[in-house]
C-alpha cells in the first residue's frame, strides 16, 4: 500500500472490508478524490472462504479484498494502512455552517501514528468486534469448525455433529436454523437460562438434544474438533460447535462528533438510515457497524449505495459553491 495521505479529500472511508471497497469503488469512478483507512483486521480473516456471495463463491476473503483494492486504485482512489484515532470537525478556509454541512465545514481524521487528513465526507466502514464466550478452544476454533452463521458456513457442517453453545438472546433461534443443515443437533445451556417451556418443546418437536451444565472447554484431537466437555467432566462428542457472539460495532474513534454504538439485542450498532446517513451532518456508515446480519453481499451493497448518496450530497454542495461564485462576480 502507498501509505501517504494527502493533505484533504472529498471522502474519507473508514475500514477497507466489502462495504468500504465497494464505497471507495463507486465514488472513485464517480471522480471523486477518496482514501480507504484500512486496519488490517477484517472480520472474516478465519474463514476458508466466502459464501453466499454471486459469482464469487468460496473466493479466500483475502483474495477478494485485494481483487477489491486493486480495483478502487485502478479509478485512481487511495488505499492506505493504518488505524483511525479520532474523527473531529474542522473548518475549511475559515467559514462557517450552521448546520455543519455548508461549503466551509470539513472533517479532521486522524491516525493513531499521528497522521492526518482532512475530509469533506466521511463513510464508516470498519465493521464489527466479535466478543465470544470465555470458554477454551472457542477463539482458537472460531472460523473453523467454531461458526456462528448458518448462511456462511450451514454448507460446510451439513449433516454433522453440532453443538450450539448458548451465549446469548439469538442462541435457540440459532439452533432451530441449524436444524437445516443437520438433524443431530445438541443445544448446550451453558451459563444461560434454560430454555422456556416453549422453546423446550420446539426443539424437542425437531429432535434437538437440551445439555444442561456449564462447559469447561472444546475437546481438541489432531487439530480437530471432536467434542464438547462440561464441567462434571462429561464430554459429548461434536464435530462442529456453534456459538452467537456479542457484536459490537468499531466506532469508538467517533465519540468527538458525539456518534456512538446503541445497544441492539445482539450487540451495539450505529443507527441509520436508509441511505447510511448517520445523525451527524456529513457522516454515512455502511456494513456490520449499523447492520450486524450483513454478510459480504449486502455489506459490498450498502457501501455502494451510500457512496452515491455521499456524492450527490457533494454535487449540491459544489452546486451552491457555483451558484454563489455566480452571483458574487
Amino acid at each position: 500500500m502507498n501509505d501517504q495521505l494527502a493533505d484533504s479529500y472529498d471522502v474519507v472511508i473508514i475500514g477497507g472490508g466489502a462495504a468500504g471497497l465497494n464505497g471507495a469503488l463507486m465514488l472513485a469512478r464517480s471522480r471523486r478524490s477518496v482514501v480507504v483507512i484500512d486496519a488490517g483486521a477484517p472480520r472474516n480473516a478465519p474463514a476458508d472462504g466466502v459464501h453466499g456471495l454471486l459469482g464469487r463463491e468460496g473466493m479466500p476473503p483475502a483474495e477478494l479484498l485485494e481483487r477489491g483494492r486493486a480495483e478502487v486504485r485502478g479509478y485512481g482512489g487511495q488505499v492506505v494502512s493504518g488505524e483511525v484515532g479520532s474523527v473531529t470537525r474542522g473548518e475549511r478556509g475559515g467559514g462557517d455552517s450552521a448546520d455543519g454541512t455548508g461549503p466551509e465545514a470539513g472533517f479532521v481524521v486522524e491516525l493513531a501514528d499521528g497522521r492526518t487528513a482532512r475530509a469533506r465526507r466521511v463513510l464508516v466502514a470498519t465493521g464489527l468486534v466479535d466478543e465470544l464466550p470465555d470458554v477454551p478452544g472457542v477463539r482458537e476454533r472460531w472460523g473453523r469448525d467454531v461458526l456462528h452463521c448458518p448462511y456462511c458456513h450451514g454448507w460446510e457442517v451439513r449433516d454433522q455433529a453440532i453443538g450450539v453453545l448458548a451465549s446469548g438472546p439469538m442462541s435457540v433461534h440459532q439452533t432451530l436454523l441449524l436444524r437445516q443443515w443437520s438433524d443431530d443437533i445438541t443445544y448446550f445451556a451453558h451459563t444461560m437460562e434454560p430454555p422456556t417451556a416453549a422453546e423446550a418443546e420446539q426443539m424437542a418437536a425437531r429432535g434437538i438434544r437440551v445439555v444442561h451444565g456449564e462447559v469447561a472447554s472444546l475437546e481438541i484431537t489432531d487439530d480437530r474438533l471432536v467434542g464438547v466437555r462440561l464441567a462434571d467432566g462429561g464430554v459429548v462428542g461434536r464435530e462442529a460447535v456453534a456459538v452467537a457472539p456479542r457484536m459490537v460495532a468499531r466506532v469508538g474513534f467517533l465519540k468527538a462528533l458525539g456518534l456512538e454504538a446503541v445497544p441492539h439485542p445482539a450487540g451495539e450498532y450505529v443507527p441509520c438510515d436508509a441511505t447510511g446517513r448517520t445523525d451527524v451532518p456529513g457522516v454515512w456508515i455502511a456494513g456490520n457497524a449499523t447492520d450486524l446480519s450483513a454478510q459480504v453481499g449486502s455489506a459490498a451493497a450498502a457501501g455502494a449505495l451510500a457512496a452515491a448518496h455521499i456524492n450527490a450530497d457533494l454535487v449540491a454542495e459544489d452546486t451552491r459553491l457555483a451558484v454563489a461564485a455566480r452571483r458574487g462576480a
